[in-house]
């Protein structure tokens, strides 16, 4: 049976970036669904959360993390 791998919390870091004029904070990242819960903030205000793929993700962000 394969091992269940754990969240990696990403929140004391303070990862962000911004894409459109929207600025995402990394909060936590899933890796047996590659997957990242993210916080929005349009005009230094929080939107949402949201999960979104780990593809999705600039380059420099990706490197950061290092999934594997």
């Amino acid at each position: 049976m394969a091992k269940k791998k754990k969240n990696i919390d990403l929140s004391n870091k303070n990862l962000e970036f911004t894409e459109n004029g929207v600025e995402y904070r990394l909060i936590r990242f899933k890796p047996e669904n590659m997957t990242l819960d993210v916080l929005r903030y349009e005009n230094g205000v929080k939107k949402d959360e949201l999960n979104l793929p780990f593809a999705h993700l600039p380059k420099t962000i990706k490197k950061l993390i290092k999934p594997n």
